[in-house]
């Protein structure tokens, strides 16, 4: 057997180990290991790279970043910031039709703008707005389906864990990659709005009234979110600006977000105590992932099966859209089985190199950007599709009166309107890259 038809058999191999439940970070792990040996026949040659790979990949300063994004999702969430940007969208749409949804959706982009983690959006918003949506006659469906889809502005708007990953694997800069999200995630944002108000007018039973809630009332709820939009100024704004570098911004958000929550009461000993582990587990496991993903590649690179496709996928002739549009169906699939995180760290060293030989009519830079933004778009959408829908599974456990069937046909509106919003970046590259 070849090295390259090794590194074919390699996916099966990891797709049955992801399905007998072993985590996705031991399976790369693993299968690189034991693929790396069948190819080289020698054992002193892969302990050799697991010394180098674990340095290489656990020092890169930008992944600095993560923890600090993690931690000041953290303090937000004690801070009571989702709770006021709730309060905020409701006391301006929860009126209207479908308007606690809407709220919802719109709580979860600001959550989203200082976190930057898809669950810890959900989880976070899930706790605030269920019992308002169930308690205003939302029916099950909608009401865990618009926070699912929610959620998922928090890898969409800057800053974004993911976005960050991805960054460090095609060796782009954090900052513009932030920038050319920012108007992709706001029509996310919008997108979602538009499908609720479809949705409630095609089953008007879904969703019940709230009362108007007077102007003196929404202008205090409108202020309450005054730390949200400082500490979004301080982190985007200062990246862009060029105050700090996107490592420091981070520093400065978990901070001020620190510091909110402890003037706000939410913020004693134990509660840090708790928000420092609940950060740590969550950084282990993503660079476990990114650990295994980094082994597994430079298994598939011994192989040398990256280099074999892109040379084969470049004889065939294929148009470079073609080529694309391949690619973001196989990242469809792939997101029914593995979260996005695995995903991204397992694919983009294999995809990237071949669509980066293609020639789309952008320079390197801008489609490497553009490029970025349509994987980030298409790995939201396996947060929300099953079998592995992660945010769906985390709204359904928040919402045990919901079957999660229900859940599922709730979503498949929000998936079409993800969908068609891919195409509309795929055609349109200028909507990603104009403000870069």
């Amino acid at each position: 057997m070849s090295s390259v038809e090794i590194g074919l058999w390699s996916f099966p191999v990891l797709i049955l180990l992801i399905f007998m439940r072993v985590p996705i970070a031991a399976a790369m792990l693993g299968t690189g290991v034991v693929g790396t040996y069948i190819v080289l026949g020698k054992w002193a040659p892969i302990l050799s790279q697991m010394k180098a790979i674990s340095w290489t990949t656990n020092a890169n300063y930008s992944l600095s970043i993560i923890p600090l994004f993690l931690l000041m999702g953290q303090f937000a969430a004690r801070g009571g910031m989702s709770q006021a940007l709730f309060n905020a969208a409701a006391a301006f749409l929860g009126h209207r039709k479908g308007g606690v949804a809407m709220a919802a959706v719109g709580a979860c982009a600001g959550f989203g703008s200082i976190c930057g983690s898809s669950l810890a959006t959900a989880a976070t918003m899930a706790q605030v707005a269920l019992p308002e949506l169930k308690r205003n006659g939302y029916s099950g469906g909608l009401a865990s389906a618009a926070l699912a889809a929610g959620g998922t502005l928090g890898i969409l708007i800057p800053p974004s864990v993911v976005l960050v990953i991805y960054a460090i694997l095609a060796e782009q800069n954090i900052a513009k990659l932030f920038l050319a999200a920012f108007v992709p995630g706001l029509l996310a944002a919008l997108s979602y709005l538009v499908v609720i108000a479809i949705y409630v007018r095609v089953k008007p039973e879904s969703a019940g009234h709230a009362a108007r809630i007077p102007w003196a009332k929404r202008v205090p709820a409108l202020i309450a979110v005054w730390p949200v939009a400082a500490i979004f100024f301080l982190v985007v704004g200062g990246i862009y600006l060029g105050w700090f570098t996107p490592t420091q911004a981070a520093a400065i958000g978990a901070g001020g977000a620190g510091l909110v929550a402890w003037a706000k009461g939410g913020l004693d000993r134990r509660s840090l105590l708790a928000c420092f582990k609940d950060t740590a587990v969550s950084t282990g496991m993503i660079f476990f992932i990114v650990l295994g993903a980094s082994v597994f590649n430079s298994f598939l690179a011994f192989s040398r099966l990256p280099q074999v496709g892109a040379e084969w996928v470049t004889a065939q002739g294929f148009a470079p859209m073609t080529v694309l549009v391949i690619i973001l169906l196989l990242y469809i699939v792939f997101g029914c089985i593995m979260d996005s995180l695995s995903m991204i760290v397992l694919t983009v060293p294999i995809f990237f190199p071949i669509v980066t030989a293609m020639d789309f009519g952008l320079s390197p830079e801008h489609f490497a950007i553009w490029f970025g933004i349509l994987v980030l778009m298409v790995a939201e959408i396996g947060m929300i599709t099953p079998p592995v829908g992660l945010n769906l599974f985390i709204i359904s456990g928040m919402s045990r009166d919901v079957e999660i069937r229900e859940t599922y046909r709730g979503i498949v509106p929000f998936v079409t309107a993800d969908l068609l919003r891919i195409v509309i970046l795929t055609a349109f590259p200028i909507i990603s890259i104009f403000l870069v």
